[in-house]
C-alpha cells in the first residue's frame, strides 16, 4: 500500500534493551516460522534468531522455553562512532541502515523472505577506500539465564559448528536428552560471490549475505537442508526470491486497511500488524509471550499464559481479515484436550470435560507441571493452594473457557463448517465442565471457588467466569447446530445460558459499578478482569439494557485503565462495545501509542506482543462493528472525522468496507462468504436504502435496522436514496 510507504519505522540509535528477558525494543523481520531481532552500534550489526518451533519441550515447570537459536555479528570495526539510522518500511517488510563516518558510508538492506526461511542482507559502500568486514554466525555459547539462582539450573542444548567446502558456514543446536519431544534448528550462511566469513566492502561492489534455517519438525536432517538450500542458491535466484517476497505482503495488506487521517495512530496499527504478520504463520507453533526470546528460560518461561496473555495479541488479526497469522493461536490448546480432560477428571470428577492450569506450551507440553523443582522452591504454591494435583491453576477455573474466545471468534467470523469442526471437540469439552460445574441454586446457576485473580481462591461467582460461561454455552449451541451434532446437549446449555447468575454492584466515586465477585475480592487496583466480560468475552454491546450499559460506562469512568500492564489491549475495546465517547477513547489511544517503544512494545510492560491487538482491535470496532451478530458501521466514531475502511470481517462472515465523509455515510459494499442473512443498523437513520445485488440493482429497504439475505460469494452495495 502506498500508505505503508509515508509510514517508516525509524530508529536513530541503537536498540538498548537486548538481550531481555522479557520483552525488548529492537525491530523485528520475520516470516511467522523464523524471526529476527536487529541491533548492535555502526561496528558491531546484531541479527538475533530465533524460531516458533524451537522449545526445549519437556512437561515440567520451569523445563520448558522457547530457546535462544543464535545470532549473526557483523564487524565493521571502522564504523565505530558512525552515525546510526535504520528505517522499517512496512509495506515492503524490508530494513534499511545507514551509517556514516567521515566520507564513507555503508548501508544495507535485510528482508526475512515471506515465501522461505531464508533471510537476505545486502551490504554497500560509498565512498573512497576499503572496509574489512567479518562475520561471526554463532551460538548462544554460555547462554545467559533470566532465571536466578536457586532457580538457575540450566538445561544445555548439544550444539554442532561446521564449514563445507564451499565455505558454508552453519551451527545447529538441539535439546534431544531428558525431554518429552525431541528438538533441533539450524542456520546455514554463505556469503554470496566469497568463500568463508570474510570479505573487504568497496565502492559499488555491494555484497549480499543469505542465511537459511529450519528445524526437525519442517525437515529430517535440518542441518542438510540449509547446507543443500544454499548450496542450490545463486546470485541470480535473488530477484525472484524479493519479488515473491513483496508479492506476499502486498496480498497481506490487501486483505483489509483503514483510513482514519491520524499517521500516529495508523502507523501503531500498520506496525502492529506487521509485527504479527512477521511473528505469526505457523499452524502448530504460534509465537511466544514475547516473540522472540533473546535470553534462555526468560520470564515465565516465555511460554503461552492461558488466562489472557496469550490470547490478547490475536484479537485484531481476525476483524483485520488475516485469518492464517490469527488462527495459530488455537493450536495449543487443541494439543491439550487429553490433558484437559485429565485435570476435569482428576480434580472434580467431571468426565468429558476440558481443565487446563496457567502455562502451556506447544505441541500438548505443559509449561506449569508440577515436579521436583516445583515441590523444592515453589512449595508455597502447594500451601496456598495454587497447585492442584499436576497443574498450576492459582484457583482459577476460567483458563480453559478463556482460550474459546479467538476460537468463538474465528467461528462467527467465517461460519466455515471446517472451522466449527476443527475446534468443536474442544468447544463441547468446556461446555461440559461448566454444565457439570455449576451449582444450581434458587433458580441460577452460581460459581464456586473460582478465582478471579491468580491466587484469590474461593471466590464466588466471578464476573469474569460469568461472562466466559454465557460464551461459552452460545458458542457450543451454535457450534453444534451448525454441524447437526448433541442435539439434546444444546437444550442444556440454553437452559445454562438463560439462568445464569446476574452480575453484581457496588459503588464507587458515587457511580453504581461492577462488583469483581459476587462474595470474595470486589475491586483491584489493577489490571481490568472488570470489564472482561464485556470484552474479550462479548457478552455487553449497544443492544444491551440500558440500565446494564450505564454500569458499564461507570465502570470505564472509575477504572481508568487504558494504559495497563494487563489489560490496554480488553480496555479499549470494551470501552468502544458499550459506546463510550469516541473522542475519549481517540485520545487516550493516542497517549497510548505515544507510551510505547518504536517497535510497538508497550513501554516497560515486560509483558511482550499482547498489545499488539490494541489500536488494530480497538480502531477496527470503532469503525465497524459486528458485534452478537448486528452490523454497525462507524458504531463509536465522530461525524466530525472523515475515515474509510475496507474488508473488515465481522460476525456472520461478512467483509464490508464503507467510507464516511463530511459526516455521512456515503455507501457500505459487503461481501457474503457463507450466504447468511445480514441485519444492519441503518446508518442513514430511517432514510431508504437501495441494495444492489452484484452491481445490479435489487430491493428498496427502509427502516432502523435493515434484515436481509444474502447468497454465497454476493456483493452487495447499499446507498441512501435521501433526496
Amino acid at each position: 500500500m502506498e500508505k505503508l510507504e509515508r509510514l517508516p519505522i525509524l530508529y536513530k540509535k541503537a536498540p538498548q534493551k537486548i538481550p531481555s528477558s522479557s520483552s525488548v525494543d529492537a525491530p523485528f523481520l520475520g516470516n511467522g516460522y523464523t524471526k529476527v531481532a536487529v541491533s548492535g552500534n555502526p561496528e558491531k550489526q546484531v541479527f538475533h534468531f530465533g524460531r516458533n518451533d524451537f522449545w526445549r519441550l519437556k512437561s515440567a515447570y520451569n523445563e520448558s522455553f522457547p530457546a535462544v537459536l543464535g545470532k549473526m555479528e557483523v564487524h565493521i570495526p571502522a564504523l565505530k562512532g558512525a552515525t546510526y539510522h535504520l528505517e522499517q518500511y512496512l509495506g515492503q517488510a524490508i530494513t534499511t541502515a545507514n551509517f556514516e563516518k567521515n566520507d564513507q558510508k555503508v548501508s544495507y538492506e535485510v528482508y526475512m523472505s515471506a515465501n522461505e526461511d531464508l533471510m537476505i542482507l545486502e551490504l554497500s559502500m560509498e565512498g573512497k577506500g576499503e572496509l574489512p568486514v567479518q562475520l561471526n554466525l554463532s551460538l548462544p555459547g554460555e547462554v545467559e539465564s533470566a532465571i536466578n539462582p536457586p532457580m538457575d539450573l540450566l538445561f544445555p542444548a548439544s550444539t554442532k559448528y561446521s564449514q563445507t567446502e564451499e565455505g558454508i558456514v552453519f551451527f545447529s543446536r538441539a535439546f534431544e536428552k531428558e525431554v518429552d519431544i525431541p528438538t533441533k534448528a539450524a542456520v546455514g550462511m554463505k556469503i554470496l560471490s566469497n568463500e568463508g566469513t570474510f570479505f573487504i566492502l568497496q565502492e559499488d561492489k555491494p555484497v549480499t549475505i543469505v542465511l537459511a534455517f529450519s528445524s526437525n519438525f519442517k525437515s529430517d536432517d535440518c542441518e542438510m537442508a540449509v547446507v543443500d538450500r544454499l548450496r542450490d542458491l545463486d546470485i541470480n535466484d535473488l530477484a525472484s526470491i524479493k519479488e515473491g517476497h513483496l508479492a506476499w505482503w502486498e496480498k497481506y495488506w490487501n486483505s483489509s486497511q483503514v483510513n482514519i487521517g491520524d499517521e500516529l495512530l495508523e502507523k501503531q496499527y500498520y506496525l502492529s500488524q506487521y509485527n504479527m504478520g512477521s511473528l505469526s504463520r505457523d499452524p502448530d507453533f504460534p509465537p511466544g509471550i514475547f516473540g522472540l526470546v533473546t535470553k534462555e528460560r526468560p520470564a515465565w518461561n516465555g511460554d503461552y499464559h492461558l488466562n489472557y496473555n496469550h490470547y490478547a495479541p490475536f484479537y485484531g488479526l481476525f476483524s483485520s481479515n488475516h485469518l492464517e497469522q490469527a488462527s495459530t493461536v488455537n493450536a495449543p490448546l487443541l494439543a491439550l484436550i487429553d490433558r484437559g480432560e485429565y485435570y476435569s477428571d482428576k480434580l472434580t470428577g467431571i468426565q468429558g470435560g476440558i481443565m487446563l492450569p496457567v502455562g502451556a506450551g506447544p505441541v500438548g507440553i505443559e509449561t506449569t507441571r508440577r515436579n521436583e523443582i516445583v515441590d523444592k522452591f515453589v512449595h508455597r504454591y502447594i500451601e496456598e493452594g495454587n497447585i492442584e494435583d499436576e497443574g498450576l491453576f492459582f484457583g482459577q477455573k476460567s483458563n480453559a473457557a478463556y482460550g474459546m474466545v479467538n476460537m468463538s471468534t474465528h467461528f462467527y467470523l467465517t461460519y466455515d463448517k471446517a472451522v466449527a469442526a476443527k475446534y468443536y471437540p474442544y468447544v463441547k469439552g468446556v461446555a461440559t465442565f461448566w454444565k457439570n460445574y455449576l451449582t444450581w441454586e434458587k433458580g441460577r446457576y452460581v460459581i464456586y471457588d473460582d478465582a478471579i485473580h491468580e491466587g484469590t481462591v474461593g471466590t464466588m461467582n466471578p464476573i469474569l467466569s460469568l461472562g466466559l460461561v454465557r460464551m461459552v454455552m452460545q458458542t457450543a449451541m451454535e457450534m453444534s447446530d451448525l454441524l447437526d451434532m448433541d442435539s439434546q446437549a444444546r437444550k442444556k446449555w440454553k437452559h445454562i445460558l438463560k439462568n445464569m447468575s446476574s452480575y453484581t454492584y457496588q459503588e464507587r466515586e458515587g457511580k453504581k459499578v461492577f462488583r469483581y465477585t459476587e462474595i470474595g475480592t470486589d475491586w483491584w487496583r489493577n489490571n481490568t478482569l472488570g470489564i472482561q466480560h464485556i470484552y474479550p468475552a462479548g457478552q455487553i454491546g449497544l443492544d444491551s439494557e440500558p440500565d446494564l450499559l450505564q454500569v458499564a460506562h461507570n465502570t470505564i469512568d472509575v477504572m481508568q485503565r487504558w494504559i495497563d500492564f494487563n489489560g490496554s489491549n480488553s480496555f479499549f475495546p470494551a470501552a468502544v462495545r458499550v459506546g463510550y465517547d469516541p473522542e475519549v477513547i481517540l485520545e487516550k489511544l493516542r497517549q497510548y501509542t505515544q507510551n510505547t517503544y518504536a517497535n510497538g512494545f508497550q513501554l516497560n510492560n515486560p509483558h511482550g506482543i499482547e498489545n499488539y491487538s490494541t489500536v488494530p482491535n480497538t480502531i477496527n470496532e470503532m469503525l465497524c462493528m459486528g458485534h452478537n451478530g448486528v452490523l454497525r458501521v462507524f458504531p463509536v466514531w465522530s461525524r466530525h472525522k472523515d475515515a474509510s475502511f475496507e474488508n473488515i470481517r465481522v460476525h456472520g462472515a461478512f467483509l464490508v468496507s464503507s467510507e464516511l465523509k463530511n459526516g455521512e455515510v456515503i455507501q457500505i459494499s459487503i461481501e457474503s462468504e457463507q450466504g447468511r442473512e445480514c441485519n444492519l443498523i441503518n446508518p442513514w437513520h430511517s432514510e431508504r436504502v437501495q441494495i444492489y445485488r452484484d452491481g445490479k440493482a435489487s430491493e428498496i429497504l427502509k427502516g432502523k435496522s435493515l434484515s436481509f439475505k444474502t447468497e454465497k460469494g454476493e456483493e452487495i452495495l447499499l446507498k441512501s436514496l435521501k433526496k
